[in-house]
């Protein structure tokens, strides 16, 4: 038994439920403050400084910040796509394994932000760590990215539309994202920027976890989801075949809802009837 599982039998209670419809209400909350109040961002965003200072909230109130953009469309598109990669990941996963990894991915950033500013106020760089409250400005951006670089995990092959034109597979965009990570990082770490660093690390370590957790036993190839559909249309199919059928006239419940069907308990076989030929019948010897 792995480790995941052993955990989801002793917390799976703890599981939220439709966390993706959740996870979408709260960027679209984002959105209209980000339209409407703009200043209240300034009272929900992740600053450490005033964490500190008991504004406890921010830890959480942050996931109102929503991946970035100014264009309406974009926005739109965006929603939708997180919200199919969510439940897809929802769905495949389960519950617990979903909520533990989008709380984890919230977790590892709280962390990685206090956490460097404590280090950077511990080390006498007190104006440093003021600086850095005020411009580690956390969004959703890269919360939002550990989904996708989990669903292109998942689905390596699943086919998107680059543009609404291009059909591209999620595993050469997962591995394009890769690369701007990494990028990210090293160019932080180039001027010097190590906050910066570390806060990107940690907003996609859960990835990095559940890579090596879950590595090779969720993977959906192509092959899979082809039988899986295939499966699911011969059980339909098997769904709707004929139960009750008339010895006599042949007619079924699909043919009339209303007819009412009997065996005959007087013939020699399991022989069934419609309630016109359950009394005319011959009975078969």
């Amino acid at each position: 038994m792995d480790f995941m599982t052993k955990l989801e039998r002793k917390y799976g209670k703890f599981a939220i439920s439709n966390l993706t419809v959740i996870l979408i209400v709260c960027f679209i909350v984002g959105y209209l403050i980000q339209i409407f109040q703009l200043d209240a961002i300034y009272i929900i965003n992740l600053n450490p400084e005033k964490i500190m200072q008991g504004q406890v909230w921010r830890l959480i109130t942050w996931i109102l910040m929503p991946p970035s953009s100014t264009n309406l469309l974009l926005v739109i598109i965006s929603l939708m796509f997180y919200f199919h990669v969510g439940q897809t990941l929802e769905n495949v996963w389960g519950d617990f394994k979903y909520t533990m990894y989008i709380l984890s991915g919230v977790v590892f950033t709280d962390i990685g932000v206090m956490a460097t500013y404590l280090v950077l106020k511990v080390c006498g760089l007190a104006e440093y760590a003021s600086m850095y409250a005020l411009i580690s400005d956390v969004s959703t951006y890269y919360l939002c990215m550990s989904m996708f670089l989990a669903y292109a995990f998942m689905f390596p092959d699943m086919r998107v539309m680059l543009y609404m034109i291009i059909p591209v597979k999620v595993k050469w965009l997962g591995y394009l994202d890769i690369v701007y990570l990494i990028y990210a990082i090293l160019s932080y770490g180039l001027i010097g920027y190590y906050p910066g660093m570390v806060t990107i690390i940690m907003s996609v370590l859960n990835f990095i976890l559940f890579y090596f957790l879950l590595k090779g036993k969720n993977r959906v190839s192509a092959a899979h989801r082809k039988r899986k559909k295939t499966y699911k249309r011969e059980v339909r199919e098997t769904q709707i075949l004929t139960r009750h059928k008339c010895a006599i006239c042949g007619q079924t419940e699909e043919d009339n809802p209303n007819l009412e069907f009997r065996y005959c308990s007087r013939c020699n076989g399991n022989y069934e009837y419609c309630q016109n030929h359950l009394f005319t019948h011959e009975h078969k010897k």
